[in-house]
């Protein structure tokens, strides 16, 4: 019997806000041949979209209901939505009435990453600039987000996990969809832009100073794992 999941996700970064998004999933059943049964595991497969970028000005006494909140002290922002989408199938071979064993046989993985820079009306070239530094730095994580959701899905490949209920296809199900958001949550955690965002700010005072974009991404992306701390927790 094979049965397949999929799991949706969207991840976060609008500069210095993270936005969560609620997990969305669905199951699908099929019945295979005895055969198909036996077939190898694969490769996960990887579907990197194109970046989409959109640059657009609004009036800050009238923000549009669907720009995100501005940090405070920030009068523009760069809203980049990492999105994942992890398809999780598997092989589930019955034991018994009640009891049963899962093994992933096929992962996919579409990834996308939507980029909205926000500027108000009459805003400076300086702080435009600032703004484009933080897409840069978006876009350079991006590069290699699908080597690392490779291999983090290959990590996952041939992976086994015993059952047992009543209902072996629920617990099939279950199963699979924990394994995809596992997956995502791992790509998540890995890929995450943010230190280097915030560090990036810190750098720059959020545009305020006179600090070259171009010197201050680089510095950001080279130093973040050694520079950056994350805030203290009471």
């Amino acid at each position: 019997m094979d049965v397949e999941a999929d799991l949706s996700s969207r991840p976060f970064l609008v500069i210095c806000v993270l936005v969560g998004v609620p997990i969305i999933g669905w199951l699908s059943w099929r019945e295979l041949s005895s055969q198909s049964r036996e077939r190898a595991v694969h490769v996960p497969v990887i579907d990197k979209q194109s970046v989409v970028f959109a640059s657009r000005t609004f009036d800050p006494a009238a923000p549009p209901a669907d720009m995100p909140p501005l940090a405070a002290g920030e009068n523009a922002e760069c809203d980049s939505d990492f999105q994942a989408n992890a398809s999780v199938g598997g092989e589930t071979r019955q034991i018994d009435a009640t009891h049963a064993t899962v093994t992933i046989t096929r992962i996919k993985m579409t990834l996308q990453l939507n980029i909205t820079i926000w500027l108000p009306a009459g805003v400076t070239q300086h702080v435009a600039e600032h703004e484009e530094g933080h897409r840069e730095i978006s876009e350079s994580y991006y590069q290699t987000a699908d080597k690392k959701a490779e291999r983090i899905a290959a990590n996952y490949m041939g992976r086994r996990v015993d059952i047992s209920g009543s209902d072996l296809s629920a617990e099939s199900n279950q199963a699979l969809h924990e394994m995809a958001t596992e997956i995502t949550n791992e790509y998540n955690k890995e890929l995450n832009p943010e230190p280097a965002q915030l560090l990036y700010d810190t750098i720059t005072d959020h545009s305020r100073n006179e600090v070259v974009v171009k010197d201050a991404v680089a510095h950001a992306l080279k130093n973040v794992s050694v520079e950056w701390e994350p805030p203290a927790t009471n």
